[in-house]
């Protein structure tokens, strides 16, 4: 009877030690993102010995990607990845990173991170929710059907856009909008809809854009990040020893994440140049024209989002 019952405790006590995670992302197993946060989760169950397992459930299955935070921050699952644009109502700060052309490397990408992260974290907090580590798709480049060398090029001409960003940039240099989900890109294009759209080499690649696209300018429109990140209270009830190897992974992950996201877009920018694509620079007249764009999309998103805006790009334009 002793050895029963001392069997059931311990049995008791191996499934309370056992800690079951589901992490929600709206992109594919394939993505490099998520191959990235299958690896942060093999490690953080690697390094507990297995008392934490973190099941990664990728591609819309267990939640869409616009859901996912709120999916989150109410406790229907553990964790999740997201685009951090898809935060904006919510958390206006979280838009920072889709200013266009204000950020030009992934240097500085990472400075304009390093400045965003605390106001992330005290918003995330105050919604019950723990950012874990963010990493950003690959620069957004310029393709076109034909050189370009001002803003004045584009006018009377058709340029892709999907959000309100891109609208504004047709906009400004005098192109008509043309409003086209990436899934039917493609289709646009073999139907001769567009003159230009803006979008990472990687995206351009997915999409054999080569087709009808014979340029493509590394313009550096802007470095948009996915953020990991976990229900608080479910992250507050780990033991510490639990809590500390989520951040030592985290913290590997964002790292990794970083170097895997230029080796892509190095990788994808050959491939376009493979395909017979010209890839360069535009004119120093032009890139002069785009960053002054780029500080007029950061005045215009300060007054909308307020004085905490101030708190990042006050140092990011003055104390390089």
């Amino acid at each position: 009877m002793k050895h029963l019952l001392l069997a059931l405790l311990l049995a008791a006590a191996s499934a309370q030690a056992e800690t079951k995670w589901q992490l929600a992302t709206g992109y594919r197993a394939e993505s490099f993102h998520t191959q990235n946060i299958a690896w942060f989760a093999a490690e953080i169950e690697r390094t507990t010995a297995g008392a934490l397992r973190i099941e990664v459930r990728p591609n819309n299955t267990l939640f869409k990607l616009a859901d996912i935070r709120e999916a989150v921050q109410t406790g229907q699952v553990q964790a999740g990845e997201t685009i951090m644009s898809s935060l904006v109502e919510a958390i206006p700060i979280a838009g920072a990173d889709a200013i266009p052309f204000v950020v030009g490397n992934y240097a500085d990408a990472r400075r304009l991170w390093d400045l965003q992260r605390p106001l992330i974290d005290k918003h995330f907090a105050a919604r019950g929710l723990k950012a874990l580590y963010a990493v950003p798709w690959p620069p957004q480049g310029l393709y076109t059907v034909a050189p370009v060398r001002s803003a004045a090029d584009f006018k009377g001409t058709r340029m892709r856009t999907y959000n309100q960003a891109t609208v504004r940039i047709a906009e400004m240099m005098g192109a008509t909008p043309v409003d086209v989900p990436m899934v039917d890109v493609r289709k646009a294009l073999a139907a001769g809809q567009l003159d230009s759209m803006i979008t990472s080499a990687v995206t351009g690649v997915e999409n054999q854009v080569w087709g009808q696209f014979r340029h493509y300018h590394e313009i550096n429109a802007w470095f948009p990040k996915n953020i990991v990140f976990v229900n608080l209270k479910a992250f507050d009830a780990l033991p510490p020893a639990a809590r500390q190897a989520v951040l030592t992974a985290a913290g590997e992950a964002e790292l990794r994440g970083w170097a895997k996201s230029q080796e892509e877009a190095d990788s994808a920018t050959r491939k376009l140049k493979a395909e017979g694509m010209q890839v360069d620079r535009v004119p120093s007249s032009f890139d002069a024209e785009l960053k002054r764009y780029g500080e007029r999309f950061s005045r215009e998103w300060v007054r909308s989002v307020g004085n905490e805006a101030n708190s990042i790009f006050v140092p990011y334009y003055f104390q390089r």
